[in-house]
């Protein structure tokens, strides 16, 4: 039998819609016989510059628009990706699911809980299904590190440090685009990076009780962005405030009684794409890195004192690497994990069960990054 068609329409064809795209015309070589066939029918983006609308020829789109909410009332959609700025998240994502389609929508869902909880309140009422897009948890390594905490491997879980660390906005003339406007982004570092830290630490780990929070914004001010700028290239205009931050610590109290550290930056000079966890128990730890996303470092089945680290390579019966690579140790890349994130959500479309992070996850993670505002701002420990 031949797979059913699901019609596909994104809305904002930037780098992150065009990795939905790429991902969405993978599935059929990594996971045959999965009984539904992604057809990108639509996609809706306000550019008019060449290298959208090459993108848009490259991949095949069928129909294109300046105006999502013409992409949304369409009746040959089954399905909506949502990887414009921020501030559309919250209107697009609550009419898709109004309009019966399913739901793909990037992290931050929303700018803030509120708007977050507003796309989840219509996920549910429609009863349709949805994936974010905290493609982290999909490497395989990170789901042998959430197997080996959940059997017990390293004992009673004592502490966790969960580091995302970036460089992408540390220079200084960096343009002043909507990401550093709070109207626009609805945070800074805690939408973009610790929305996506919070999942891993969830996922891993378990969830956080209690937590106090410091942040900074270390650059207050950057040049105003060229007509047409796409982010993180220089500014030459008048300068202008950023209104969110930079960097955030935390101290984390975990529902099983242990504790944690949270520290992310935009900033961190000599940081490119410094994400990971470490989780240490009573008898052994386990640690992740994305830059070397193959690779479980452990420290197990060994004596409490003088323990040494260990090196896992992730076989094809880890996680998903099988759908992907036939042997041990051959690298996956950061579009794999979105083509597994896709995976999980169109199981969920043909089996009516979420599968994988869904926007109650995105819900979540927003509330906690709001509490972590409060946190900071009221200089005190936060009760979840």
């Amino acid at each position: 039998m031949s797979d059913r068609e699901l019609r596909v329409g994104v809305v904002g064809l930037g780098w992150m819609g065009q990795v939905h795209a790429r991902s969405l015309t993978r599935l059929a070589h990594h996971y045959p016989g999965l009984g539904l066939r992604p057809r990108l029918v639509a996609v809706a983006d306000t550019a008019t510059d060449e290298r959208t609308a090459a993108a848009v020829a490259a991949y095949g789109f069928e129909e294109r628009t300046d105006d999502w909410r013409e992409l949304v009332a369409r009746e040959d959609l089954d399905l909506v990706c949502v990887t414009g700025p921020n501030f559309i998240h919250r209107d697009v994502g609550v009419a898709v699911a109004a309009s019966g389609k399913h739901l793909w929508i990037e992290k931050p869902a929303g700018r803030n809980a509120a708007e977050t909880r507003e796309i989840a309140d219509a996920v549910v009422a429609a009863g349709v299904q949805s994936a974010a897009g905290f493609n982290y948890r999909n490497a395989p390594a990170v789901e042998r590190a959430r197997a080996l905490v959940a059997a017990g491997r390293i004992g009673t879980v004592e502490h966790t440090s969960i580091r995302f660390l970036a460089d992408y906005a540390a220079h200084p003339d960096g343009a002043l685009s909507w990401r550093f406007a709070n109207e626009h982004a609805g945070s800074g570092v805690l939408g973009d990076l610790v929305s996506h830290a919070v999942d891993l630490g969830r996922y891993v780990v378990g969830e956080p009780a209690e937590l106090v929070v410091d942040r900074a914004t270390f650059i207050p001010q950057r040049p105003q962005a060229v007509a047409g700028a796409r982010h993180f290239e220089r500014g030459s205009g008048a300068m202008g405030d950023v209104e969110n931050e930079d960097y955030v610590s935390a101290l984390l109290r975990f529902a099983d009684g242990s504790r944690g550290v949270l520290e992310s930056s935009r900033v961190a000079v000599g940081e490119q794409c410094t994400y990971g966890i470490e989780v240490h128990g009573t008898t052994g730890a386990v640690a992740w890195d994305f830059r070397r996303m193959g690779e479980l470092h452990v420290c197990l089945d060994q004596d409490y004192q003088d323990g040494a680290w260990a090196t896992e390579l992730m076989t094809p019966a880890h996680g998903e690497l099988g759908a992907f690579q036939p042997g041990t140790g051959i690298a996956m890349s950061y579009d794999d994990l979105k083509v597994i994130e896709a995976h999980r959500l169109l199981e969920s479309i043909r089996t009516g069960t979420p599968v994988g992070a869904t926007i109650h996850d995105a819900l979540v993670a927003a509330e906690i990054v709001e509490a972590m505002v409060a946190s900071a701002d009221e200089r005190r420990w936060v009760t979840l």
